[in-house]
């Protein structure tokens, strides 16, 4: 029986899983995109993202960690000096795998995984849509702020002063009326 082991094999003995993924993840590092299939898309990020919360603490003793899992030099260093400047305020979710469609020889399910802070064109579109209003389908809950809003404007106006007008006598408005003058008749 297998209780409580879910991680994916993916066919390979235990080893040869470990390396693959070693390859993948400084790949990944190096390359911030690589294409795969899902299934070993999904096993990756489970091995990658602690590897890069590991690299936000800058020091000897998680280069090695990183290293022992990594074994590359060059990836090691690409992660601690540039990934983890990028990622240092996200609290997590440091990747992102996009579908791409079926293999042509086996079908199998494909995936594009990439380093989400390194996507130009979505984080292109992000600040396009933060410069829009943001608008929301709900009718009571920005109407009822803007009431309120609209109600201390309204008090707010009432309680300043407004100068007096003077009221006029009776026989003074009969004398404001300008006089008619009379019809000429050609």
């Amino acid at each position: 029986m297998r209780h409580g082991k879910k991680f994916n094999h993916l066919g390979r003995t235990s080893s040869h899983r470990a390396a693959m993924l070693s390859n993948m993840a400084s790949s990944l590092i190096l390359h911030k995109r690589i294409s795969t299939t899902l299934a070993k898309a999904k096993a990756l990020r489970v091995y990658v993202e602690p590897l890069i919360t590991r690299s936000k603490d800058d020091s000897t003793h998680s280069r090695r960690l990183v290293f022992s899992y990594l074994q590359n030099k060059l990836a090691v260093s690409e992660l601690f000096r540039e990934v983890a400047l990028k990622v240092a305020n996200r609290p997590g979710g440091y990747t992102r795998i996009l579908k791409t469609g079926n293999r042509l020889g086996d079908n199998a399910d494909m995936a594009m995984m990439e380093l989400v802070d390194y996507n130009e064109a979505m984080l292109g579109a992000k600040e396009e849509s933060k410069a829009k209003a943001k608008t929301t389908r709900r009718k009571r809950a920005p109407a009822k702020k803007k009431t309120e809003a609209e109600g201390e404007s309204v008090q707010a106006a009432s309680t300043e002063a407004k100068p007096a007008k003077k009221a006029k006598k009776p026989a003074e408005k009969a004398n404001d009326q300008p006089a008619q003058e009379p019809k000429e008749e050609n």
